[in-house]
């Protein structure tokens, strides 16, 4: 069992390097998903680290996730953006995978901005759907987060858990009026992958109220929301589950989708972040 003392031991010499490399202290946090990289290119960078030049930073090895840590400015706001993503079905453990949430900690951010491409469950929902994160299905991670912050329950008794931010959940909803974006809601189901579900798992879903479903995002929130940060999700609906739809799922369908609604997402965060 790796706790919370542990992980910041384990990382020291890597979160010093990093605070020697920080230009500022970012206020703002954002992890970015799937074929949703390109934000870090629409934004004022001022200056990017390849995690692969870190010692000890874990590699990204999916597509869609280039491996940088950038700092950047957007409307006057600090930002810490990374671009790409730990994920537990690459081989890694929960500690590693939430490693970006504790370097954002430490830098000072206050806010944490989670994104990723997900499938739909919802059936009011099609591809190139945005959907703001309004509950997590932790099931399937629970022990291993409990286990590495030290809580004995995840649940609304402890109030450093409320997700999503009131504050920054109310600015993702303006800024999609204000962009005129239509923005569904929903809850998201995390399973581990790395295979996609089953026709009967989706079903199982949705008989328990999910809306979308991926392999991402949920560890994150909770470990930031231990730490006292405010955090808010915002899912890309890239295709439809198995057995909702048709077409055999693949990777490949997740990034094209996620190149269709990329002006959209970008717009959606970049007003999100000015009204923070």
């Amino acid at each position: 069992m790796t706790g919370l003392m542990d992980i910041q031991f384990k990382y020291d010499n890597l979160l010093k390097e990093i605070k020697s490399l920080a230009p500022f202290e970012p206020e703002t946090a954002l992890i970015l998903g799937s074929g949703l990289g390109g934000f870090a290119n629409v934004v004022n960078t001022i200056k990017s680290i390849p995690t692969a030049d870190l010692n000890g930073y874990p590699e990204s090895t999916v597509q869609g996730h280039k491996g940088y840590i950038h700092f950047a400015e957007h409307n006057n706001k600090k930002l810490l953006i990374f671009q790409g993503r730990i994920h537990f079905y690459e081989g890694y453990k929960i500690y590693e995978c939430v490693l970006p949430v504790l370097i954002a900690y430490k830098l000072g951010c206050k806010n944490l901005i989670l994104t990723n491409a997900a499938g739909g469950i919802n059936q009011n929902f099609n591809p190139a759907d945005l959907m703001l994160i309004t509950s997590l299905n932790t099931i399937n991670i629970k022990k291993e987060i409990t286990d590495l912050v030290g809580l004995t329950s995840l649940d609304s008794k402890n109030r450093s858990l409320d997700f999503p931010s009131q504050k920054i959940s109310n600015a993702i909803k303006q800024a999609a009026l204000s962009e005129k974006i239509p923005l569904k809601e929903g809850v998201y189901y995390f399973t581990k992958g790395p295979s996609y579900e089953t026709p009967a798992e989706i079903k199982m879903m949705q008989m328990t109220s999910n809306d979308a479903v991926g392999m991402s995002t949920a560890h994150e929130a909770l470990f930031g929301l231990t730490l006292g940060l405010q955090v808010a999700a915002v899912s890309c609906i890239t295709n439809m589950a198995a057995g909702i739809s048709q077409v055999k799922l693949s990777h490949t369908e997740v990034m094209e989708t996620a190149e269709v609604v990329k002006e959209q997402f970008e717009k959606l965060i970049k007003k999100t972040i000015e009204l923070l």
